[in-house]
C-alpha cells in the first residue's frame, strides 16, 4: 500500500528531508522508519520514536523490582506502521481531527445534521465502522499517523518533528504541524503538538498509545487487572456505531463507568458486554474530566487519569490540557493477530483481547456536528490549535 502525497507535497517533504539529512538528523535509506532514542539524564526512563505518524515505538521504564520494561505494545518491524491492512494504530499522534466524524460530513459554521452539498460543507475519506465506512476515524484512510513527518530538532531527550497537510483527506486549507516530545528525571514523558492552519479547519489530535504495565511478563496478557482512575462524572452517550448522541451519561447512575476512586478495569467487565460494539467487552468511550468547559476547568496540565499495576508495581498519572479521556480497551485486538513485540514474548505468540489500553487525551467527540454542546473546534489562520500531555511513572 503505497503512501499518497500531492505532488506539492511530495516537494515540500523531500527537500526539508534532504536538508534535515544533510546535517546529519537521521539517515536517509531509514527515513521515515528511522529511530530517535530519548534517555533521561537520570536513566529512568528511554522513549523511542519514529518519524513516521511522530509515532512512539518504546518505552522502558523501571517496575518494582528495578527492572526495565516496555510498557507499549506494537511491533517490532516498524515499516508495519504503514504496511499492515488491519492498522491497529499502534502509538502515533493522529489528526487532522482525532476520533469519529459522523457520516464522514460537517460544515462551518457547524451544524447538528448534514447540509446539502456546497461551499461550506465537508466530505471526509470514510474509514469506519465495522468495516462497511460509514464514518471518518482518526483524519481518514490516510490521517496524521500514516504520513511522512521530518526532525526540525533533536537533542539526547527530545525530539521535535513537523509534518505538513496541503489539504488531505477532504478536510478544507492547509496545516502545518509540530510534535515535540521529551523526557526527563524521575521517568516523565511530555509531548506537545500545535497545528498553524491557512482557513478555517476542525483540528483534533491525540496520542493513541496502548499501555500494558505489565509488559506480557509474570503471566500476565491483558489489562484487566490494571487499575484505573478518572478524574470525571460523566461519560459521553453513543450511539451504535459509536457516535455522540449530544447526551450524557452520568456516572452515578451507571457505576460501570464510574472510575473516580479507582478500581479495577475488570471490575465489572460482564456489564461492559455490548458497550464498544455487539459482542464486545469493554470500553470505547470518551469521559469528561470534571469541570471540563466550565470557567472552573483550569485548561493545566493536571493529573487527572491514573493507571497502575500492582503485579509490575508501575503506576503512570497523565497530566493534560485536555478536557476528555476517550478510553479503547482493545477487545478486538486478540482477533488481529497481531504478533507479539520479542519483548514481550512475541513473535510466535500474539497479542490477546484487551491486550492493552489506549489512553487518548483529546477533545469532545465529534463535537464538530454536536453544537449543542457549544465547543469551538474550528481553527484558522489567526487561532493555533495546542495540545499538551505529561506521562509520570513510578511504583506503587
Amino acid at each position: 500500500m503505497d503512501l499518497i502525497l500531492s505532488p506539492m507535497c511530495f516537494l515540500i517533504v523531500t527537500l526539508v528531508g534532504f536538508l534535515i539529512r544533510s546535517f546529519g538528523c537521521v539517515s536517509a535509506a531509514e527515513w521515515p522508519f528511522d529511530v530517535t532514542s530519548l534517555t533521561a539524564p537520570d536513566g529512568s526512563i528511554t522513549a523511542k520514536f519514529v518519524s513516521f505518524g511522530s509515532t512512539l515505538t518504546e518505552v522502558w521504564v523501571p517496575d518494582k523490582d528495578g527492572n526495565m520494561r516496555d510498557v507499549i505494545i506494537g511491533y517490532d518491524d516498524n515499516t508495519k506502521l504503514l504496511t499492515d491492512p488491519t492498522h491497529p494504530v499502534f502509538n502515533p499522534v493522529t489528526g487532522r481531527y482525532s476520533g469519529r466524524i459522523k457520516n464522514g460530513t460537517f460544515s462551518i459554521p457547524i451544524t447538528k445534521y448534514p447540509q446539502e452539498d456546497g461551499p461550506n460543507v465537508y466530505h471526509t475519506a470514510l474509514n469506519d465502522h465495522d468495516g462497511s465506512r460509514q464514518q471518518t476515524i482518526h483524519g481518514g484512510l490516510y490521517g496524521w499517523d500514516r504520513r511522512n513527518w521530518t526532525i526540525v530538532e533533536k537533542t539526547s531527550t527530545s525530539v521535535t518533528y513537523t509534518h505538513f497537510d496541503p489539504a488531505d483527506e477532504g478536510f478544507p486549507g492547509n496545516v502545518t504541524v509540530f510534535a515535540r516530545h521529551s523526557v526527563a528525571n524521575h521517568s516523565l514523558l511530555h509531548s506537545d503538538v500545535w497545528a498553524y492552519a491557512t482557513e478555517r479547519t476542525p483540528i483534533m489530535v491525540t496520542q493513541h498509545i496502548y499501555w500494558n504495565l505489565d509488559a506480557y511478563q509474570d503471566n500476565s496478557t491483558d489489562i484487566l487487572n490494571h487499575h484505573l482512575r478518572i478524574e470525571s462524572d460523566k461519560v459521553i452517550d453513543i450511539d451504535g456505531d459509536s457516535i455522540p448522541t449530544g447526551n450524557f451519561i452520568d456516572v452515578e447512575d451507571d457505576p460501570v463507568f464510574d472510575f473516580r476512586d479507582g478500581h479495577l478495569i475488570g471490575e465489572n467487565w460482564n456489564a461492559t458486554k455490548d458497550l464498544c460494539g455487539t459482542g464486545c467487552y469493554g470500553f470505547d468511550h470518551s469521559w469528561v474530566y470534571t469541570g471540563a468547559n466550565t470557567s472552573a476547568f483550569s485548561g493545566e496540565n493536571e493529573v487527572k487519569t491514573s493507571l497502575w499495576s500492582n503485579l509490575s508495581g508501575i503506576r503512570l498519572d497523565i497530566s493534560t490540557d485536555q478536557p476528555n479521556v476517550h478510553v479503547f480497551s482493545a477487545y478486538w485486538l486478540g482477533l488481529l493477530m497481531q504478533p507479539r513485540k520479542v519483548v514481550h514474548g512475541g513473535p510466535l505468540l500474539n497479542y490477546t483481547e484487551s491486550g492493552a489500553v489506549a489512553l487518548e487525551l483529546m477533545g469532545y467527540l465529534d463535537a464538530i456536528n454536536t453544537p449543542e454542546w457549544g465547543i469551538d473546534q474550528i481553527y484558522n489562520s489567526e487561532r493555533t490549535y495546542s495540545w499538551s500531555t505529561t506521562y509520570a511513572f513510578s511504583v506503587v
